[in-house]
């Protein structure tokens, strides 16, 4: 679904800020996390993007195997899409399916959006919960891969929860909105 932030000409939307002082600043604390995350995603992409070609280079020509590119190449992938989905979310960038949007009344239409996010809530705190067991298992009983490299499992386990635990506080943060309303960001500045 087309949000029209993309499209050439759209009508800026006014700047709005969450009702709540105590959200604002969890949705401001979290829009900082996302911009440093982005930019760490960026440069890990490209990061990820030499160390593949340059196996494919050594191994073409030198006919020499890399047996550390494959997992380092996951592990900043695994980086990159976990601590990026907080920020995808905040754009309400995820796949939905709004097939029902258009036929709904709007006040019910507000409560299906709800609930959803608050399943999404759920969901993504059980799963950031289980992330950070899994972080722990492999950190105290130092658990590696099975390959000759072996790098150490905590590493893409802290990742996965670190973004899952962003993922399940951009949630919180958009279901407390949700409650509590948004004002303008002129507002909140002339309070402050």
């Amino acid at each position: 679904m087309s949000h029209g932030f993309e499209m050439p000409g759209a009508a800026a939307a006014p700047a709005m800020v969450p009702a709540s002082a105590p959200v604002a600043w969890l949705a401001a604390a979290l829009g900082v996390f996302h911009r440093v995350a982005v930019l760490l995603a960026m440069i890990a992409l490209v990061v990820t993007s030499v160390i593949l070609t340059y196996s494919v280079v050594v191994r073409y020509f030198f006919h020499q195997p890399t047996d550390w590119q494959d997992e380092a190449s996951v592990f900043m992938l695994v980086g990159v899409i976990f601590l990026c989905a907080g920020y995808v979310q905040s754009l309400r960038g995820h796949i939905g399916i709004e097939a029902l949007a258009g036929l709904l009344p709007q006040a019910v239409n507000r409560a299906r959006l709800l609930l959803c996010d608050l399943l999404s809530l759920a969901f993504c705190a059980f799963f950031a919960w289980k992330s950070w067991t899994l972080f722990h298992e492999a950190w105290v009983d130092g658990q590696t891969t099975s390959s000759t490299f072996a790098p150490p499992l905590w590493i893409p386990y802290s990742m996965m929860a670190l973004g899952m635990t962003v993922l399940t506080l951009q949630l919180l943060v958009q279901v407390l909105v949700r409650i509590t309303g948004t004002v303008p960001a002129t507002v909140r500045q002339e309070a402050a």
